[in-house]
């Protein structure tokens, strides 16, 4: 095949990728999106592969291990487990780059200046995403503790590493033929930032952590498209780091915090001056689904607050019925949404989308927020953070200043939990004391279940 035609192949490619990340942005369109990306990427490797030169026997072999990890994980890993699965896969693309990287210094050490400092960018950079995504599994999977872990002269220690790799950097593109030992160097120090920098972050933010350390990603395998001369992996490279920043931005805002906050505060590592050590103080009113369907059967506007605790129960299926139940019974349903609800960007939107859920009916906070109190009843399933009134009721809370979900306005609010423990974030909610909030304790999806069972039975 010739070069001009590759390069036509990697225009078609970048296009397409294009155009496929658009078509994410809707849920209407986002399988179409994803399909048409999965070709773009297609199109790229296939165009890559006829180049010549290539060992085809290892590349057959690591598409077959891939496929398989692949195939494997697509079955296997439940919806609950998607955000440390997402992680997974930034870390997965950010050692990619480095071994890119690696790999193209032993290959050629006699760089230029500016093949230097692209391959000291994707060393740095994918060996950062790396072991922070490895963390940020860890964190989401709760095999290391979600709460934020600080030390002593913390931010002092990684200003340190960050000049050091820097430095280091430096000499390396100065002196590439007799600087490999810098090389090491740099791939350790990157790895041990990658962890000092996601240490500090709490389980609140960590659907911010996954979005940044995509775009981390994205601008590594730019910068490795830049060494081995790929268009194609430039420009998807920097489509992903691009529009990955932009959702880290856009959910900064929602939580009406800066993005040096989010990485330096350690955010939820104590409790704030102002709040009590005990936390809201109060009495919760439970309540059984058998009186909560009498509510249920006579509201007219019901609102559905999704969070972790229904991707935990899996009980999206249920909630779709309930509410199809709901709505032959003459009440208006909608889903609230918002952008950080879950773990990991988009998490809610998935999971309704997987029990087809109408898109029309998921609303933003801004959109819901101003008729709040016209709302009969407000269904919190698992929702603790981005609903809890101290946001903006308790000048002392982490969490204050985060514009939320209004629930607290509603007539009516039930909350399903399966104990009075506080979020991810660790934040006491006042939400459950208040004198229009009923607690409906247990596991999500026996609680839907129980709700969906007693419409069918006064149906019958």
């Amino acid at each position: 095949m010739s070069g001009t035609v590759i390069e036509l192949s990697y225009i078609v490619a970048s296009i397409l990728f294009i155009l496929g990340i658009r078509m994410l942005g809707r849920a209407d369109t986002a399988r179409r999106g994803n399909t048409l990306s999965a070709v773009a990427m297609l199109i790229a490797i296939a165009a890559t592969l006829v180049q010549g030169g290539l060992n085809f026997s290892w590349i057959l072999i690591g598409l077959l291990v891939g496929a398989a990890i692949g195939a494997v994980s697509a079955r296997l890993v439940k919806m609950t487990a998607m955000p440390e699965m997402v992680a997974l896969l930034n870390g997965s693309g950010g050692g990619a780059s480095l071994l890119v990287a690696w790999i193209e210094y032993h290959n050629s050490p006699a760089m230029d200046t500016f093949t230097g400092i692209a391959t000291f960018l994707a060393i740095v950079i994918g060996g950062v995403a790396l072991t922070g995504s490895i963390l940020a599994f860890a964190k989401l999977s709760e095999r290391v503790s979600g709460r934020p872990i600080m030390f002593s002269n913390q931010q002092l220690i990684n200003a340190g590493i960050l000049i050091g790799t820097l430095v280091l950097g430096a000499v390396l593109v100065m002196w590439p033929l007799s600087s490999y030992w810098a090389l090491l160097l740099i791939i350790l120090l990157s790895f041990a930032l990658g962890v000092l920098v996601v240490l500090p972050i709490g389980g609140a933010d960590m659907p911010i952590v996954v979005s940044l350390l995509n775009s981390y990603s994205g601008v590594a395998a730019s910068a490795a498209g830049f060494i081995i001369g790929n268009t194609v992996l430039i420009v998807a490279g920097a489509l992903v780091g691009a529009s990955g920043l932009i959702l880290t931005q856009i959910m900064c805002k929602s939580m009406n915090r800066s993005l040096a906050n989010v990485l330096f505060s350690g955010f939820g590592a104590a409790p704030a001056a102002g709040t009590t050590a005990d936390g809201p103080q109060g009495e919760a009113t439970p309540l059984s689904p058998d009186d909560a369907y009498y509510i249920l059967e006579a509201a007219a506007n019901v609102l559905v607050v999704p969070g972790y605790g229904m991707a935990v129960a899996q009980a999206q299926h249920l909630v779709k019925e309930l509410a199809d139940l709901l709505e032959e019974n003459g009440s208006e349903v909608r889903y609230a949404i918002h952008p950080v609800a879950g773990r990991m960007p988009g998490h809610m939107n998935v999971l309704l989308a997987e029990a087809n859920v109408p898109y029309e009916q998921l609303v933003e906070p801004d959109d819901v927020n101003p008729t709040m109190d016209t709302v009969d009843v407000a269904i919190v399933i698992g929702a603790n953070d981005v609903v809890n009134p101290a946001a903006k009721e308790d000048p002392g809370s982490p969490l204050y200043g985060m514009p939320i979900i209004n629930v607290d306005e509603a007539r009516t609010v039930f909350v399903l939990k399966r104990s009075m423990n506080p979020g991810f974030a660790g934040v006491e909610s006042p939400l459950f004391f208040k004198d229009n909030t009923r607690m409906l304790f247990g596991d999500a999806k026996d609680t839907i279940s129980a709700l969906v069972s007693e419409f069918k039975d006064a149906a019958s």
